[in-house]
């Protein structure tokens, strides 16, 4: 299987949610399974459904981030090369050209992505777009509404 970048910030994200699951959803839905069996009839128990339907949900997500977790490839970004150039896991100052609006984003690891947080994929057309570029440099980033262009203002590796 082929190694999954991760940030080394990411991972640690990532084994905390694994805890989480392991250790504290997963009992407490086997005990919510526990009760809503004693409640009878388990054709009609919605308690049980439920309980049973989010036990799936906890199963699946272990799963994944145990196979993510074995198959990462973490990268320290505090550990990189800081030659101003846009690489995995650093954080970029962009401002957009046209309506001079800044954004931030870090660019990490697809299962590490939230956008909420201003992380952004290594795949997504942003960071496609300036990786490899240096502060200074503008891009063109070719969106599904249209192309976009930024210049790079600064590169941070935190």
């Amino acid at each position: 299987m082929n190694q999954v970048p991760l940030t080394a910030t990411g991972a640690e994200r990532l084994k905390e949610e694994l805890n989480e699951l392991k250790f504290v959803r997963r009992p407490q839905v086997i005990e919510a399974i526990a009760v809503a069996r004693d409640h009878g009839d388990l054709k009609e128990n919605a308690e049980y459904h439920a309980a049973r339907e989010e036990q799936g949900f906890i199963e699946g997500r272990i799963a994944e981030l145990e196979s993510v977790l074995s198959n990462a490839q973490i990268i320290d970004v505090s550990k990189l090369n800081r030659s101003g150039r846009v690489v995995f896991g650093c954080t970029v100052d962009l401002i957009d050209v046209e309506t001079e609006e800044e954004v931030t984003y870090q660019v990490v690891g697809d299962i590490e992505a939230d956008i909420n947080q201003n992380r952004i994929a290594i795949s997504s057309p942003i960071a496609r777009a300036i990786i490899g570029k240096e502060e200074g440099e503008d891009v063109v980033v070719q969106a599904p509404a249209g192309d976009r262009e930024y210049e790079i203002t600064a590169v941070h590796y935190e």
